[in-house]
């Protein structure tokens, strides 16, 4: 009897093979992730290549974080940026976002914070919540724009609802700080579900500081889930 998984991963390389582009993107990921097949990055970066040269906009997006991360390649800030650029130009969200993020830190390009800003806009009109979170941050440091702290709550507010670990961190401070502890409780626990173990134990670090009881439980709790070991 066949296996229908071990089937289908054929059908995906044959495709990519044959040349769909679609299938090429996916290919792309499974080498990447080994999902599938053995993970191989270098692999995974050529046919995210051949699919973004095709047009394909989440692979132009991919070989951008390649470059970027050095996955399967030498880091590049330059070639990242500019696959970055060509993902955003489609409309792609992620290309709009990482985009944004090598114009503000002036990764690959000539740091332009204005530009950046009106990109995660852009990718905030279409759901990004890690844009909305930036957009927060721009109203909440004054950059390059007036600060407004209503702008920035709600900004984060919006990030946290649509689901970004940061944005959910970001809105519980400002909670917090307005002595909603519950509510700025509620989100840490939320942001706790999909932060890394880096950005939990930074997060323990502060919340322990705190001069409030319950934000110091949730440091000690968030501390401890920093360091569990990850499901396999």
């Amino acid at each position: 009897m066949s296996d229908p998984a071990a089937a289908a991963i054929d059908e995906v390389q044959a495709a990519a093979k044959a040349g769909d582009v679609a299938a090429q993107a996916v290919y792309a990921q499974m080498l990447a992730e080994g999902r599938g097949v053995a993970q191989d990055p270098a692999e995974a970066l050529y046919w995210y290549t051949l699919a973004g040269n095709s047009g394909h906009a989440m692979a132009m997006n991919m070989v951008g974080r390649c470059h970027e991360l050095g996955t399967g390649t030498d880091v590049d800030l330059e070639l990242a940026a500019a696959w970055y650029r060509k993902a955003a130009w489609t409309g792609l969200d992620w290309g709009l976002y990482n985009y944004a993020q090598m114009l503000r830190r002036g990764h690959g390009v000539k740091p332009d914070r204005a530009q950046a800003l009106m990109l995660y806009h852009r990718a905030a009109a279409l759901g990004h919540a890690k844009s909305m979170n930036l957009i927060g941050r721009y109203y909440d440091e004054g950059w390059d724009v007036e600060r407004d702290p209503a702008a920035a709550i709600e900004w984060y507010r919006k990030a946290a609802i649509g689901g970004d670990f940061r944005g959910q961190t970001s809105y519980a401070s400002t909670l917090a700080a307005r002595g909603e502890l519950a509510a700025a409780a509620h989100w840490l626990r939320r942001a706790a579900l999909t932060a890394t173990p880096a950005f939990l134990q930074r997060l323990a670090v502060d919340l322990a500081q705190s001069p409030h009881r319950q934000m110091r439980e949730i440091a000690a709790q968030l501390g401890a889930r920093a360091t569990e070991p990850a499901e396999i």
